[in-house]
């Protein structure tokens, strides 16, 4: 039986995880769930799964759900360890038996947690692709030395991590990730001005949280998987190419250098790549409305994407080529810009303006550790959150 710990697990991919385990049956247990302040949805899926221990954003959470917990009936002497913070993060991972662990929980709350699962050799089932934008370089290192196994929940490198098995490292040419382009993907430009976030968090195949919703929205996600692809499979920029199939079926494909292409297609479901990377190296039956029905793939559309109406996926490779703690700030800036928009203080232009102004302030520096990479994250949100205050940015949020 395999111990998972699930960082998130309120959110999309944790409760996408929640049912693959459901599924499981006895071949894997729960030991421990980390999530923010979704206490109300904690409560229920600790009563379910009877974890160990688990972990909320703050104090005032820790003590709702303790009195939450207390007021049940039938919980026959269960009494977990309740814990909050990054320290609670922590500890889901360290002070109780787990093999596997999901990093789900969005932007850099899971890095320190993240990155200590892999300095003890876990199996890190890894949905937090803001771990390997902001830290790729030290997860990647601390990885070799502790032979941890990072297997990708993203939907794209999961493609990848499949079609890989099929051949040797030198013998691929270039690997292609696929967007589905987002609500955008044909409106024009000079209309962008005018989406509100309601628009845009209306994506037309997937369903997910919303900073990652927004950043399919732009394609910043995609330039995020870039960078992620990058570090996970050691392939150069150049090698990585991003494709814009409309229709979420193809998620990664492969070309190797005798000019075979092997692609991986599905659903867009995230509960398969999930169950992928619990269930590594074997492969064992699924749902079956899960299956990819052959009788609706009647088309399959690809196109490039633009860059000039979607300038963030250039951001992403500039950053990979600039290389030190450059990833960390444009996560750092893109996660400010997009909370602002959210909250209807900028434009949805204005995301990819105050990137490239928070690119340009912030010192760059190389991030040698984990704290110096928290530390280069918190300077890029300060002044990523200062120019946004300031309105000092390009476009502003529509009347």
């Amino acid at each position: 039986m395999k111990q998972l710990a699930i960082l998130g697990s309120t959110g999309s991919i944790g409760r996408n995880t929640l049912q693959v385990v459901r599924e499981m049956g006895e071949r894997i247990r729960v030991t421990s769930l980390a999530a923010g302040g979704n206490v109300e949805l904690l409560l229920r899926q600790m009563l379910e799964f009877r974890p160990a221990l688990v972990s909320v954003a703050d104090a005032s959470g820790r003590d709702r759900l303790w009195k939450d917990l207390q007021a049940q009936t039938g919980l026959d002497g269960y009494r977990p360890e309740i814990l909050q913070g990054p320290a609670g993060n922590m500890e889901a991972v360290t002070s109780v038996p787990c093999d596997v662990v999901m990093s789900a929980a969005v932007g850099v709350a899971g890095l320190e947690a993240t990155f200590e699962a892999v300095r003890r050799g876990k199996r890190v089932a890894l949905a937090n692709k803001e771990v390997m934008v902001s830290a790729g370089e030290l997860v990647m290192q601390e990885a070799a030395r502790s032979g941890a196994e990072l297997l990708p929940v993203d939907s794209e490198h999961n493609g990848l991590h499949q079609c890989l098995r099929a051949g040797r490292r030198d013998e691929v040419e270039r690997v292609i990730l696929t967007a589905s382009g987002g609500p955008f993907r044909t409106t024009p430009a000079a209309d962008l001005a005018k989406v509100a976030p309601e628009q845009a968090l209306n994506h037309p195949t997937w369903k997910m949280g919303s900073r990652i919703t927004i950043d399919s929205s732009t394609l910043m996600n995609k330039g995020f998987e870039v960078i992620e692809a990058c570090w996970l499979f050691g392939f150069p920029a150049r090698e990585v190419e991003v494709v814009i199939h409309p229709q979420s079926v193809v998620h990664a494909l492969v070309e190797f250098k005798d000019g075979s292409v092997l692609a991986q297609l599905s659903p867009p479901d995230m509960k398969l790549p999930i169950r992928y990377a619990l269930s590594f190296p074997l492969r064992e039956a699924g749902a079956l409305d899960r299956r990819l029905r052959w009788d609706c793939v009647r088309q399959l559309d690809f196109e490039p994407p633009d860059l000039q109406k979607f300038p963030l996926l250039g951001f992403a490779y500039e950053a990979l080529e600039t290389g030190g703690g450059a990833g960390c700030i444009l996560n750092a800036a893109d996660e400010m810009a997009v909370e602002a928009f959210l909250a209807a203080k900028i434009a949805f232009p204005a995301i990819p303006a105050v990137v490239a102004a928070t690119m340009e302030k912030v010192a760059l520096r190389p991030a040698r550790s984990i704290p110096e990479v928290l530390d280069l994250d918190r300077e890029a949100r300060s002044v990523a959150r200062e120019m946004i205050e300031r309105k000092e940015h390009a476009v502003t949020a529509p009347s």
